[in-house]
């Protein structure tokens, strides 16, 4: 492998790390628009309803994703909730995703899926839980 690879590689669980915080934050403001009314939104269901469940979720998972904190087990209920979303709002109006507007869950839901066996990468409170350190990168030559 030569050196810029090599780098890459070694650079690889901070740009995991870097993906999964900004995926949550993303996913958080939807939590955050319905429950919080942040982005500003007319659609603010109940908090004892499906789609306040859905906010609830969206809200603890992402901060618990953007912590890194539990990330496996989180990861997997999440990227569950963005297949039902997806199947109970999204299907029956098209087969394909670009017209029924179901993108967004679909792409949640597979990276979701994707950090279950990834892990969170670096900088995660799961390493320092797990008992080791936030790794630092590592330099090449």
């Amino acid at each position: 492998m030569n050196s810029f690879e090599s780098r890459l590689t070694s650079l690889a669980p901070w740009f995991l790390a870097l993906l999964r915080v900004v995926a949550a934050l993303l996913f958080m403001s939807h939590g955050t628009m319905k429950l919080l009314g942040f982005p500003a939104s007319d659609f603010q269901p109940p908090l004892f309803s499906l789609f306040g469940l859905a906010g609830i979720l969206e809200i603890v998972g992402g901060l618990l994703l953007v912590l890194g904190l539990f990330t496996r087990p989180v990861a997997f209920i999440l990227s569950g909730q963005m297949a039902v979303a997806y199947f109970m709002a999204h299907a029956g109006q098209s087969f394909f995703p670009l017209q029924n507007g179901g993108e967004s869950a679909v792409l949640f839901c597979f990276f979701f899926l994707y950090l279950v066996f990834a892990g969170p990468g670096a900088a995660a409170l799961d390493n320092v839980r797990n008992g080791g350190a936030i790794p630092a990168p590592q330099r090449t030559r």
